[in-house]
């Protein structure tokens, strides 16, 4: 491979890449997946440390889950998570959201299997996929219709289906439909349904227990996955599943079995965070009242704390992006292969502590880029 001719061509694309620099003091970051604003708020920190002395915090794991010691403080919050979904369920903790997808799908699916996602699904989804060699079709996205056709068509034919969707779509912004999902796995006696509300969770439904509790449909979805590191401004992700399924990952993922697991510090932050983003409504109600701001400045489809601008080109995208960034605004483009050719954007993502009138500016702003092209 040439990388040299490779960087060029990602340069002369408006695709090549760089490590942003941390954002400029009085910038609106609207890049971030700090939904709620606990990343920020220094007094939850001061609070830790405060129950949690320095001292008393054991900073690495020094092995893998299944080798590591400490174990009580992984059952503990695996235990937390439990109790919160309830319907008899069982967490299991992971490096990453991308160690979770990669794992449980490779391991959920073989050959013999049919995996039906959504085609716009998380790319450590479809990596999850690969590993599997399990048959794979996409329909067309939230086109549950589809998601019907194929499942009446083609899931007789195998022993095991697998249904994959997002709750809230990570570049869209927009929601899934809960109950269209469930009610297409039942087409299928041993089909699994697996939703990943990696952008859910913390955000929606009761305590921020994600769009599939909010429909209180959590005993009818097999795998559902949540992350960490947005919302619960912690690091890591889970499954929540039942015990079954649990011990059978245990055996079977390798992204959990093979990883050096998260340093116990870290889980007891985890656990301080989801006991208060569990009581966190009131920075929901501040981002729900943002989403609609958001919405009124960037027109079409329904209030999210997700929202793109479509641009269309990756170098659009990049001087919109810049432009942005010139008057106060951090957003930075989003490109192929991120999103597929000519829906090039920016992703505007909210946070419950950016306040609203900081937000007037952009609405000029866009429609002068609109204006010019740019």
């Amino acid at each position: 491979m040439n990388f040299d001719l490779t960087l060029q061509q990602l340069q002369s694309e408006g695709n090549f890449r760089t490590l942003p620099v941390d954002t400029t003091p009085g910038t609106v970051d609207l890049s971030g997946n700090d939904y709620l604003g606990l990343g920020a708020d220094v007094s939850l920190r001061e609070k830790f440390f405060s129950i949690r002395p320095v001292s008393s915090l054991a900073m690495t794991s020094a092995a893998s889950r299944l080798l590591a010691g400490n174990q009580a403080v992984y059952s503990d919050f695996e235990n937390l998570l439990a109790k919160s979904y309830g319907h008899g369920r069982a967490a299991l903790t992971f490096n990453s959201g991308y160690h979770a997808n990669t794992g449980l799908v490779s391991s959920l699916a073989d050959k013999s299997t049919l995996i039906v996602a959504d085609r716009l699904v998380h790319a450590s989804i479809i990596d999850g996929i690969r590993l599997s060699g399990a048959d794979f079709v996409r329909f067309p996205h939230n086109d549950f219709t589809r998601l019907e056709e194929i499942m009446k068509g083609r899931a007789q034919k195998y022993p095991r289906v697998l249904i994959i969707a997002e709750s809230v779509y990570s570049m869209d912004g927009d929601r899934s439909d809960i109950p269209a999902l469930v009610a297409a796995k039942k087409h299928h006696p041993d089909a699994m349904l697996y939703i990943d509300e990696a952008h859910a969770v913390g955000v929606l439904g009761p305590g921020g227990l994600g769009l599939v509790a909010a429909e209180r449909l959590v005993s009818e979805v097999d795998i559902l996955v949540g992350t960490l590191g947005k919302a619960l401004a912690s690091m890591g992700a889970f499954s929540i599943t039942t015990p079954a399924v649990r011990d059978f990952l245990i055996n079977k993922a390798r992204s959990f079995i093979f990883s050096t697991a998260l340093p116990p510090a870290q889980l007891q932050w985890s656990t301080f965070m989801w006991l208060t983003a569990l009581e966190a409504d009131s920075h929901r109600s501040s981002l729900a009242a943002l989403s609609r701001t958001l919405a009124d400045i960037i027109p079409g489809g329904a209030p999210s704390h997700i929202r793109p601008f479509i641009v269309g080109t990756a170098k659009g995208a990049v001087e919109l992006s810049l432009l942005l960034a010139d008057n106060g605004f951090k957003v930075l483009p989003i490109r192929t292969p991120t999103v597929p050719p000519g829906t090039e954007r920016l992703r505007f993502s909210l946070s419950a502590d950016i306040k609203p009138e900081s937000l007037s500016p952009l609405k000029k702003l866009l429609a002068d880029a609109i204006q010019t092209g740019k």
